[in-house]
């Protein structure tokens, strides 16, 4: 995330975003939303509430809530995304890593209350820097351990061919990234910075290729 930050008009709201997965969480919706409604009233923000309770934290997929929020502020409609805890957003660091490069180009913050972090404060921004960071070494690992994987297939001498060998994982960051705002190319691009191999071996994507398996995939 060492690069300049997108600025833009401030509009003076908020969105913030409340999700549980059961009926019986310590944090229900109630709780949340009155966390998020004082927080929203010390900073004078404007709020609005976007849901998803009833649905996994596992995956930033199949969120309606989520990817709704997160189109207002890719067009500028909200300054801030707030969450009173980091699990209630993303539980993984590659999909919080994820989030806070989005925020970071398009230029809007995110807040989360339980972890101090901030980005409409140079600390705040500092500590998102951080995790970013984190973020970006678990993809860069997942990356490794596939390519390490398809060596060892090939080694036993399994013949790929054209049928498709493409790890769930690696299905799952496309999905991700496409579902967090990431165009096409932008998605092939960082494949290839990577290494990842396509799912027929080969070494280059395409925004064909990535478009192709985000459609298998996302369900």
């Amino acid at each position: 995330m060492a690069r300049k930050r997108t600025t833009r008009a401030r509009t003076g709201k908020a969105l913030g975003y409340v999700r549980v997965s059961t009926d019986d969480q310590e944090l229900g919706p109630a709780a949340q939303r009155a966390q998020l409604q004082a927080e929203a009233g010390r900073r004078g923000w404007e709020l609005e509430l976007v849901e998803d309770n009833g649905r996994s934290g596992t995956s930033m997929a199949k969120r309606p809530g989520l990817a709704y929020a997160l189109d207002l502020l890719e067009r500028g409609r909200a300054d801030a995304l707030v969450v009173t805890k980091l699990d209630r957003l993303a539980r993984s660091v590659v999909d919080f890593g994820s989030i806070l490069r989005q925020a970071e180009r398009e230029g809007w913050s995110l807040v989360v209350l339980d972890l101090g972090v901030d980005m409409t404060t140079p600390t705040g921004r500092l500590v998102a820097n951080m995790m970013a960071a984190i973020g970006e070494w678990e993809a860069g690992m997942i990356a490794q351990r596939t390519r390490e994987g398809l060596a060892v297939t090939r080694a036993k001498g399994t013949r790929l061919g054209r049928q498709s060998t493409l790890p769930a994982e690696v299905a799952d960051r496309i999905v991700r990234e496409r579902d967090g705002g990431s165009t096409w190319q932008a998605i092939a691009d960082r494949l290839n910075e990577d290494q990842v191999p396509t799912g027929q071996g080969g070494k280059t994507w395409r925004p064909s290729s990535v478009q192709a398996v985000y459609h298998r995939h996302a369900g």
